[in-house]
């Protein structure tokens, strides 16, 4: 390695890139030159940085630390109350400044001389398990939402399903619903359903709304016979998988079928009108421009279905401030309106789902899930393209289950915008996921310290870790934890940075502990040895069920699609050795060939783990064999379309579901 190499790999150092990785082998790597270049260019490395942050975090009770170039003297501190106090910023020996402790959570202005910056000031740790459980052990259910089914639904599970879900889970003892994500994802576009892909984080699918939360059934009822979709909706309805292109059709003319109706009796005031007017200024420009994009992606789809990606659109609607794009708006006033309406409906939906959920006893309520990035077509994107590292794709380096990495075609928010911005990126995501929810997971948890990034049109295995500020970020969730009275889950499966697993648990970001990953030894770890500060959980939405892991359906699947270069012999092979092991720790007796014995036994099993919270997904709980996403497929699987065969409510009070569901409440209560 030459000078210039050495002089590069310093430079990435400095910047936040590690010029190093160590692969799942433990064997230590070398990022290439040239993903270090363009990562380097990515970020902005050689532009001049704010020699001082205009938001800085600390913990209560603790001296926050200031850059040297803040100074020094008397100050002023203007607590989120209005309270005023004179205060002395001190010299500290390490050449940083001091700001003396603050005993108070929140989000503070510290008036300097020449200058004013945000103190956020966090709880030590998040609003806890611990302090909804008071010493008990919680359980709830994990469903998707698209794919619950009521009469009526239009084809499409929505909010009122999981009210009705929530209501029947109480009635069985739960304290938490966790949901797939409620992302907004293009409108114009409903071929593109993949949830962790969402076009912005900042709002919601309105795809997932009842509209009747706020409108009534009766103004639902009327718009349907308007729209001309009596007859398409029944048909969505009937069917197993989501056709998402028609249903989203027959959906969105209803929406657009109850806006007639609504905008043409707004004139005259009235509560609804009202509430309308104050959600759309409460959301400000950043609900604005995600109308704006939906109005013109819709508009440039209709002229040129290949017309996509807004990186493409002539330059003057590449820029959201531009007069182009004002001057569309002015044009297209209705249109943007609808897509308000829709944010609307979405919003008022999910707040009476989470009403729902705990007026139905559950101590949590609605756990929301929050994805890792974002289309870089989308709306956020679009409106905010300086928040966004455009030219890289979030994914992950070889591994055990990918020998060749991944790229995750999702674009990552810039560290330093965040900085640079107060964190306004990441602080409304965050609040925009906790507004209707009682806890929060947050999907590859370590992307708050480290991502790996793929530069466009490389490799997977030529990407880099990129560093983030994770005592900031951990410190921002906590405080937004506690303002919201919400928990917190990191999705933790894979390979964490050092030590970062002890951070999560100093912060009580609860980690989780799936049962087919749970192994000591050649088999699985007692119940009663898993992590209490985690989450159990049976399996997830990118894993088979008990029943279908039981069955091999998952390799089975696998092999029809050509995934094993040598058949599926030896995965079988090892899955029948694997059988008797789990069996071993799960059950007693003869290993049983049907599966529902073998669900029965795993769900008591994984109830029986001292975590405060166990989430048990709901086709665990319905015995149900095929997994909502088979990860490395995008058209050969039916990921994110399938439904369940009844309503989840009628569903759980089926006797070998309810007997299922009070095993696992029992033995959360000895």
């Amino acid at each position: 390695m030459d000078f210039a190499d050495d002089a590069l790999r310093d430079r990435a150092r400095r910047a936040g890139i590690a010029p190093d990785w160590t692969d799942v082998t433990g064997l230590a790597r070398s990022v290439a030159p040239e993903t270090l270049e363009r990562l380097l260019a990515l970020i902005g490395a050689d532009e001049p940085a704010a020699s001082v942050p205009p938001l800085v975090t600390g913990v209560v009770r603790q001296a926050i630390p200031l850059p040297p170039e803040a100074g020094t003297g008397a100050a002023i501190l203007v607590l989120e109350s209005g309270e005023r106090a004179d205060i002395t910023v001190h010299p500290g020996d390490d050449g940083r400044c001091w700001v003396p402790p603050i005993d108070r959570p929140g989000y503070h202005r510290l008036q300097l001389r020449d200058r004013e910056i945000t103190l956020a000031v966090a709880p030590p740790r998040c609003f806890s398990l611990d302090e909804v459980a008071r010493g008990g052990r919680m359980w709830g259910l994990a469903a998707q939402i698209y794919g619950l089914r009521r009469p009526g639904d239009g084809g499409i599970g929505d909010s009122r399903d999981i009210a009705e879900l929530a209501r029947a889970a109480g009635r069985a003892g739960a304290d938490a619903l966790a949901l797939s994500p409620t992302h907004a994802l293009f409108t114009a576009e409903p071929e593109r359903f993949g949830p962790y892909s969402p076009s912005s984080r900042l709002f919601l699918n309105p795809l997932l709304a009842d509209p009747a939360a706020l409108l009534g059934q009766g103004r639902v009822s009327a718009a349907i016979r308007a729209a001309g979709v009596a007859e398409a909706r029944p048909r969505a309805e009937a069917a197993a998988l989501i056709d998402w292109p028609e249903a989203a059709r027959a959906k969105l003319a209803l929406f657009r079928a109850l806006f007639d109706g609504f905008d043409a009796a707004t004139g005259a005031g009235g509560g609804l009108a009202e509430d309308f007017a104050g959600f759309v200024r409460a959301g400000g420009a950043l609900l604005r421009d995600h109308a704006r994009f939906e109005a013109l992606q819709a508009s440039r789809l209709a002229a040129d279905p290949a017309d996509r990606d807004w990186r493409r659109w002539p330059a003057a609607l590449r820029d959201p401030a531009s007069a182009a794009v004002a001057e569309f708006a002015a044009a297209q006033e209705r249109e943007v309106r609808f897509h308000l309406f829709l944010q609307w409906l979405a919003d008022g939906a999910f707040a009476a789902a989470q009403a729902g959920a705990r007026s139905a006893g559950l101590r949590i309520g609605l756990i929301a899930d929050l994805a890792v990035g974002m289309d870089a077509t989308g709306s956020h994107a679009w409106s905010r393209p300086t928040d966004v590292l455009g030219g890289a794709s979030i994914g992950s380096p070889p591994d055990a289950f990918n020998a060749d990495g991944q790229n995750w075609t999702l674009a990552a928010i810039s560290p330093r915008a965040m900085v640079e911005t107060g964190f306004a990126p990441f602080l409304d995501t965050l609040r925009a996921t906790l507004r209707h929810a009682g806890g929060i997971r947050i999907d590859h948890v370590m992307g708050l310290a480290r991502l790996w990034l793929v530069p466009d049109g490389m490799a997977p295995t030529e990407g880099a870790y990129l560093t983030y500020p994770a005592e900031d970020l951990l410190r921002l969730v906590a405080l937004e934890s506690h303002r919201h009275r919400a928990v917190v889950i990191g999705e933790d499966l894979g390979t964490l940075p050092w030590g970062f697993a002890g951070r999560l648990a100093d912060h009580a970001v609860a980690g989780m502990r799936v049962l087919w990953f749970e192994r000591e030894g050649d088999g699985f770890k007692p119940a009663e040895r898993w992590d209490a500060g985690a989450v159990a959980m049976s399996s997830t939405h990118d894993l088979p069920p008990v029943a279908g892991w039981w069955r091999g359906t998952d390799i089975a699947a696998r092999a029809e699609l050509g995934q094993y270069a040598d058949g599926d012999s030896g995965e079988m092979a090892q899955r029948e050795a694997d059988r008797g092991r789990l069996w071993q720790a799960v059950g007693a007796g003869p290993v049983p060939e049907e599966t529902g014995p073998v669900v029965d036994a795993a769900l008591r099993f994984v109830a029986r783990s001292p975590s405060r919270l166990a989430l048990v997904p709901l086709e665990d709980v319905l015995g149900l064999e095929q997994q909502p996403n088979l990860p490395g497929t995008i058209d050969e699987y039916p990921n994110w379309r399938r439904r369940l065969l009844r309503p989840a409510g009628t569903a759980l009070a089926e006797p070998e579901v309810a007997a299922r569901l009070a095993a696992i409440r029992r033995e959360r209560q000895r």
